[in-house]
């Protein structure tokens, strides 16, 4: 079974491509957004994928476009590459500290995008990247990927330990999410369909 998506999309904002294997390679990330660039290469470490992502954007204008086409454009490549979803586990979570931050993320590949997000972030500017920004991100991948995703901060006070926590966090759950269980027959609900 091949679980790889390749996805691109350009507007007159922003021109981003995905190359995503949900079963493992390497990671490659430029989005002319440094720190963007740091947390989405842990993502993709930490979720275990393949990935290929480059952006460009209006950065002139700020990151916001970039940070949320690249979110509905992973979020994409993720609903694409899992198919009708048989033999996944469907459900994942993962606590990550990092330092003083301390952040839990559960997942439910249930078909019905939504973010509940509980992140207390000091709002401020991390080379490029304005910290509201992270939550921008995990909306579109979440409404694009059709996942249901939980993020909750349960400690932390350096927003840059936060956000690469909430990162982790959410790749963690991802990755035990979308992993084929062989003790799985067709797909995960009752209902028969995700």
């Amino acid at each position: 079974m091949t679980r790889k998506a390749t996805i691109e999309r350009s507007t007159s904002e922003t021109n981003v491509a995905v190359d995503l294997d949900l079963d493992g390679g390497t990671v490659s990330v430029s989005t002319g957004v440094p720190f963007f660039d740091h947390m989405l290469a842990a993502f993709g470490k930490h979720a275990l994928v393949g990935l290929d992502l480059t952006a460009s954007g209006d950065l002139a204008v700020d990151a916001h476009h970039t940070v949320e086409d690249v979110g509905i454009v992973l979020g994409q490549a993720i609903a694409s590459a899992l198919g009708d979803k048989s033999g996944i586990r469907r459900f994942g979570s993962a606590i990550v500290p990092m330092d003083e931050a301390m952040v839990l993320a559960a997942v439910d590949v249930s078909g019905r995008g939504q973010l509940h997000y509980a992140v207390d972030v000091p709002i401020e500017v991390i080379g490029t990247f304005d910290t509201t920004l992270a939550k921008e991100f995990m909306i579109a991948l979440s409404a694009n990927a059709g996942i249901t995703l939980h993020v909750m901060a349960f400690a932390g006070e350096n927003a840059h330990h936060i956000i690469e926590a909430a990162f982790k966090a959410v790749a963690r759950a991802v990755a035990e999410a979308v992993e084929v269980d062989p003790r799985v027959s067709g797909v995960p609900s009752t209902k028969g369909l995700l």
